[in-house]
């Protein structure tokens, strides 16, 4: 069988429209995902395709290692991807081109590049120690409701023994100046998430005319609970991860690290110049106003007003966040949640991460590992749910510069080619030793 090109595997899973609309409206996941099973189905591995709702289809495979003793391995990638309008992108967004090292494409590093080279390290003799799972799923750019999070609720059997996953958000290289003026190669795995909380304020009031004075005003309630919210200043917290990465960083980087105080921690990520920006996010909670709905005429003070506010919680700090929240909505105010998923933590010295380093090491010698949260959310949050240890491990060689943190959900969206190799070889070296 001719050998596989990961850099053309990922190009054709780009080339599947697979644009995830929100609310329930998808297009191109069957066909993507029938693509992945009849691949594996190619190499040796059987595959199981199950539809969460017509369209919204799942991919799930077993591949047998040999100590099969060992708890297993999920490997979990999403085939959806956000919208992308054409008339923004240097490139057709769904063409797949290869175009001046870099292979372009709305997926391209969210994340189509780790299912490809998934996929291709199975095509090219993939001998795991133990036990692998492999899901590409559906969803995963909204709820998750049609991908992950219903594979949990509904099918958790095919998981039976796994106590780790891997999947997006991590182990690409990040190149930052040391103290000394050294370039340090730095590689963030995720341990941990925060967790996701959107919130639906509603206010209440008396309804009146516009013209009159009315001190139950639904609207002025919203938006002074709105302003409070948007002005109180959280607190740091430090996780046991964030605590990790400062002080592996700095060590790194030859930056005094000092985690005596609020001050000192905001301090320290300053002093760690662009790899403190990978921390700012998670330093601390956040609580941002994002959507406002009241109203339906200019002299007409409505009885309710409407707010949504995008709340991210660390690790372990749900509950004292809430009664601190509640405090600030004041009277007449109330809230209830639209989504709401908890916070992931892995461990952050296990041997999964030590293997994770390994592998990178294996292909860059002066690769400095260290973990990291991600403010946002992943398909983590379902899997956490069944007791696995779920890090972000997606490994990529970037060149100095390449603004890697844009391409996620960014125009011209794009991984290059060699960063792409390296991360096949990692990712084989890493699920064989692991």
């Amino acid at each position: 069988m001719a050998e596989v090109d990961v850099v053309s595997l990922c190009a054709d899973l780009i080339r599947f429209d697979t644009t995830n609309h929100g609310n329930g409206q998808s297009e191109g996941e069957r066909d993507a995902a029938e693509y992945v099973a009849e691949f594996l189905g190619r190499h040796g591995v059987s595959a199981q395709l199950l539809e969460s709702a017509p369209g919204r289809a799942n991919v799930i495979a077993r591949i047998p290692g040999a100590d099969r003793a060992l708890p297993a391995l999920l490997v979990q990638g999403h085939l959806d991807v956000v919208p992308a309008d054409a008339a923004d992108w240097s490139v057709p967004p769904f063409s797949g081109e290869v175009r001046d090292g870099f292979l372009w494409g709305r997926g391209a590093v969210d994340m189509k590049d780790f299912c490809a080279m998934v996929l291709a390290s199975v095509a090219s003799g993939l001998r795991p120690r133990r036990d692998l799972v492999l899901a590409f799923v559906a969803d995963e750019e909204d709820r998750g409701d049609y991908g992950a999070h219903w594979l949990v609720e509904n099918h958790p059997e095919l998981f039976d023994g796994c106590a780790a996953a891997i999947s997006e958000s991590g182990g690409y290289r990040y190149h930052v100046p040391a103290a000394d003026g050294r370039k340090v190669r730095l590689y963030p795995v995720g341990t941990a998430e925060r967790g996701t909380a959107h919130l639906r304020l509603t206010a209440r009031g008396r309804a009146g005319h516009g013209s009159r004075p009315n001190d139950e005003n639904a609207v002025i309630r919203l938006v002074g609970a709105l302003q409070r919210i948007a002005e109180h200043r959280w607190p740091v917290q430090l996780t046991p991860t964030v605590q990790a990465f400062l002080e592996r960083t700095g060590a790194a980087l030859g930056v005094p690290v000092d985690l005596s105080s609020g001050d000192a921690v905001d301090a320290t990520v300053a002093a760690l110049g662009p790899a403190g920006s990978l921390v700012v996010p998670t330093v601390r909670n956040s609580t941002t106003p994002t959507m406002l709905d009241a109203g339906y005429k200019v002299n007409v003070i409505p009885s309710t007003a409407t707010a949504q506010v995008d709340v991210r919680v660390l690790p372990g700090a749900e509950t004292e966040l809430f009664s601190v929240l509640d405090s600030l909505l004041g009277e007449g105010v109330t809230r209830e949640f639209v989504a709401h998923q908890p916070a992931v933590q892995a461990p952050v010295d296990s041997p999964w991460f030590d293997a994770m380093a390994a592998a990178l090491r294996a292909e860059d010698p002066e690769a400095v590992v260290v973990p990291y949260c991600m403010g946002g959310g992943t398909d983590a949050k379902a899997f956490t749910q069944l007791g696995m240890a779920c890090y972000g491990f997606a490994p990529l060689a970037l060149p100095e510069g390449f603004p890697y943190r844009a391409m996620a959900h960014g125009v011209d969206e794009r991984v290059p080619v060699d960063g792409l190799r390296f991360g096949e070889r990692v990712v084989k070296r890493f699920l064989e030793s692991c």
